[in-house]
């Protein structure tokens, strides 16, 4: 989904358009994402969990390839948004496969190794772009892309094993009944308050922040751009260890610290180097990644039924906020550049945490055994 962002810039001086214009790929993406998410839950929740996942990688390969094939912005940002259609088949449905088949510490800490997954894979998919867009054009990289997705829908269909505790919820009007109940739900409005301040900031953040890498002094190109996101790695070291300390003094508290460091790790990018703006941007994605990983573990334990649904709906909200946040930053990155993105991005991660704290409350955790 976001690999695009190490080669924005080459994008934008492709079709010689604004960075705003080249955002709209991230736009495009997420937008759609956020319309199919409550449907997805519904479907899944009717027909279950592993063959829609399979299915959609499958589905993905086409898309990213023609991605490639593009001939003008428009055609691309088409393509980019059926991207987005099916995207949502894969990890939403993941995250509902997570709830049904885990309980107590045990989804807290698988939640955080899908989420350590999910970073990896949000690193890795950036650093190939761009080295492949350094060596062979920008094009090239979704052609790689679209073969790596062939490979990772051939992985999931053999070591992905079959659902065990899935329930099928039958018609739509039991469906529709889980939304009601969801949307009264005050543990899961701060839920989803939470995934669209997570998916908001990081999507500014770091859109936002390529074009300032690529501008002078820094001058980085598609390799340099794309290696930046290896700080994605501080994720995978602190997720785990953040989960660790979840389970012992609960999500809230590990969210309220999580929360300062990333606004700790904002503030450092506002310092005119290189090496500061790489560590500032490792705080900040640690942090970001922790919320995003409490988030997830905690929707299973705040829905009472229908978690797929449940799901689907946080999922929606989510990218939302990151289609907001590809868009948002781009009136005050005009005006003020870096810093007034910086600032937004402060506040929404405070708004965040004051949702959580306001409505999250926890059970007793049981260890796993």
């Amino acid at each position: 989904m976001y690999s695009i962002q190490a080669v924005l810039p080459l994008i934008a001086a492709s079709f010689a358009v604004p960075p705003a214009a080249a955002g709209l790929t991230i736009t495009a993406t997420t937008s759609a994402v956020a319309m199919m998410a409550p449907l997805v839950g519904s479907v899944s929740d009717m027909l279950g969990r592993k063959r829609l996942i399979v299915t959609a990688i499958w589905g993905l390969v086409t898309p990213t390839l023609m991605i490639g094939l593009s001939g003008s912005l428009a055609a691309m940002l088409a393509w980019r948004f059926v991207q987005g259609l099916l995207l949502p088949f894969v990890f939403a449905v993941t995250i509902a496969y997570i709830a049904d088949e885990t309980e107590g510490a045990e989804t807290i800490r698988l939640a955080g190794t899908y989420s350590s997954g999910t970073i990896f894979a949000g690193f890795f998919g950036r650093f190939l772009a761009g080295w492949s867009a350094e060596w062979f054009g920008w094009r090239a990289a979704f052609y790689v892309l679209g073969g790596c997705t062939l490979l990772a829908a051939l992985g999931v269909g053999v070591l992905l094993p079959r659902e065990r505790r899935f329930r099928p919820v039958r018609g739509w009007h039991a469906t529709f009944q889980g939304f009601a109940e969801h949307l009264r739900n005050p543990r899961l409005l701060g839920t989803f308050a939470v995934g669209f301040g997570v998916l908001f900031v990081i999507v500014a953040a770091f859109t936002y922040a390529n074009f300032l890498l690529a501008a002078p002094p820094f001058r980085l190109g598609p390799a340099g751009l794309g290696s930046i996101f290896v700080v994605y790695l501080a994720g995978m070291v602190a997720t785990p260890l953040a989960t660790r300390l979840a389970v012992r003094v609960g999500r809230r508290v590990t969210l309220a610290g999580a929360t300062l460091v990333g606004v700790a790790g904002l503030g450092l990018t506002l310092v005119d180097s290189l090496p500061a703006i790489v560590a500032g941007l490792a705080l900040f994605a640690a942090a970001a990644f922790v919320d995003g990983a409490l988030a997830i573990g905690y929707i299973g334990e705040a829905a009472r039924r229908a978690k797929s649904t449940a799901v689907g709906l946080y999922v929606m909200v989510y990218y939302i906020g990151g289609s907001l946040g590809g868009v948002a930053p781009a009136g005050l990155w005009h005006r003020f550049g870096w810093p007034g993105c910086v600032g937004l991005c402060a506040l929404v991660q405070a708004a965040m945490l004051l949702a959580a704290l306001a409505t999250w409350r926890e059970a007793a955790v049981t260890p796993a055994g």
